[in-house]
Order: C-alpha cells, then sequence, then structure tokens
C-alpha cells in the first residue's frame, strides 16, 4: 500500500505541474502578446502566431508528456491498464 500512495503522490505532482504549465500558456502568453509581438518568426508577430499556431502545438507537447511520464510511473510502481 505504501507503494500506491507513492505512486498517486507523483501523478498528482505531475498533473498539477502540468496544469501550471498550461495555465501559463493559455493565460500567460495572451498577457504579454503585444510584448511578444515586438519580435517575428515565420514572417508573422511573435504573439500572433502563438495565439494561432504555437499554443496548439505546446497543448499536444503536453498531452505527450503525460503520457509518456505516466507510462513510466505505471511500469514503475507496477500498476497495469485493463
Amino acid at each position: 500500500m505504501p507503494e500506491s500512495g507513492a505512486h498517486w503522490r507523483k501523478t498528482r505532482r505531475l498533473t498539477v505541474g502540468l496544469l501550471l504549465v498550461w495555465l501559463f500558456v493559455t493565460f500567460g502568453l495572451g498577457c504579454f502578446a503585444i510584448e511578444l509581438n515586438a519580435f517575428v518568426f515565420a514572417g508573422f508577430p511573435l504573439g500572433f502566431y502563438m495565439g494561432a499556431q504555437g499554443v496548439l502545438v505546446i497543448y499536444l507537447a503536453i498531452i505527450w508528456y503525460y503520457n509518456r511520464r505516466m507510462r513510466q510511473l505505471d511500469a514503475e510502481y507496477h500498476v497495469e491498464d485493463e
């Protein structure tokens, strides 16, 4: 049972950490859009690019990392999917 507690503690820590990244990307980059527009990426202001395409790529990276890390944690603590 102590292993189960450690597994869920690590799972919660991972989830909270990735939610904080998601919150920063979603709301933080929007707040700094004017400052980001000073930089140009692929012919567009960076604030526009991040709003239109970049945030979606970051969301996919968060999902990929969560899936990869959870598979590692499940294997480490011998938690099987049914």
